[in-house]
């Protein structure tokens, strides 16, 4: 009995010392492409895409750009719920264009089935994660969870946060984004991928010098300058989330850090939180539940459309009012 005991034991040990050797190990594809190992190839899907080779559209009021959560393992490998929900968003923004093929798990946009040493690992893990068994598959979600903390690291952070801008001014690009016209860019990361819509925010914004605006949904995040550089960040949250408030252990998001860069952005009234009634996280019951109704009969995600939506068109609106294009619509927010 004692020795099955110390068994499991050191099984876990082992298994314990690994992940924390791994996430040691994390910041190496960082540093690597910091030093120009990589080169200054940003792929499209794991193959390098050409000059010319864009997505065009014609004259879109503006550019919102989808991060999944931690669970993906390419720019196309999106859950049907999230297909669903951006199908939807699509349909209430016609003149909008939505990216949601980007990979900004990575730092030069490769999917982790198309990296050099570890594809085959990580094709493994994504069939498992599909088939079964899904505990395998979960090997994707703590990999991508090292990146995540790399952005909110004072250390990296600066560094992951500028390549993956640097992945998103390519994307826009090929999507027909002209830096001339300044239109209103989104940033909107579901989950763990707040921190990823967070991140990049404060160099799209020195770069593009166009209006910046975050949007979480049931979104993890640390305090980043990016939330001071953003024109505004909106925080949706449910009642039945608990992963959201996860990201309350970054001491930059504390009351007590007034001098923070999320306690100043609140104080100057750019943070917007927007309670979603009886939502939780993810799956059924979640912001992109389209079976599940609220007391009113409108399903979830139609909510959460509704909700983005309207972000989105007063902000489109008011760019389009500035430079002559269409007037304003009165909408009302209540910041936080």
């Amino acid at each position: 009995m004692w020795e099955t005991v110390t068994d499991i034991l050191t099984y876990i040990g082992v298994v314990l010392v690994g992940f924390l050797i791994w996430a040691a190990l994390s910041p190496f594809e960082l540093l690597g492409w910091w030093a120009g190992w990589f080169g200054e190839k940003i792929y499209d899907g794991g193959v390098p895409h050409h000059e010319g080779d864009q997505l065009v559209h014609d004259n879109p009021n503006g550019y919102l750009i989808f991060i999944s959560g931690v669970g993906k393992a390419t720019g196309e490998t999106l859950s049907y719920r999230e297909q669903e929900f951006l199908r939807r968003l699509g349909s209430a923004l016609p003149d909008t264009v939505i990216i949601s093929d980007l990979f900004p798990y990575s730092v030069n946009n490769l999917p982790l089935t198309g990296q050099p040493f570890f594809a085959r690992l990580w094709r493994w893990a994504l069939r498992r994660k599909l088939n079964g068994p899904v505990l395998a598959g979960y090997l994707i979600n703590v990999r991508n969870i090292w990146q995540l903390m790399i952005s909110a690291d004072k250390r990296y952070g600066p560094m992951y946060n500028q390549a993956i801008a640097e992945v998103m001014v390519d994307g826009l690009r090929r999507y027909g984004y002209n830096p001339d016209d300044a239109r209103p860019i989104f940033l909107m990361g579901y989950s763990g991928a707040g921190q990823l819509a967070v991140g990049p925010a404060i160099y799209l914004k020195e770069w593009l010098h166009a209006p910046v605006y975050i949007i979480t949904i049931g979104g993890v995040f640390a305090s980043n300058p990016s939330i001071d550089a953003a024109d505004h960040l909106y925080y949706i949250y449910g009642q039945k989330d608990s992963v959201h408030s996860w990201g309350l252990l970054a001491p930059g998001r504390w009351p007590m850090t007034m001098a923070s860069e999320w306690n100043r952005a609140r104080r100057h009234g750019r943070v917007t939180k927007i309670d979603m009634g009886a939502m939780g996280h993810t799956g059924r019951g979640g912001y992109l539940d389209h079976k599940m109704a609220l007391p009113d009969g409108t399903f979830y995600v139609d909510k959460t459309v509704a909700v983005i939506s309207e972000i989105v068109e007063r902000h489109t609106q008011h760019a389009a009012l500035n430079s002559g294009r269409a007037a304003l619509p009165q909408v009302e927010t209540q910041p936080m």
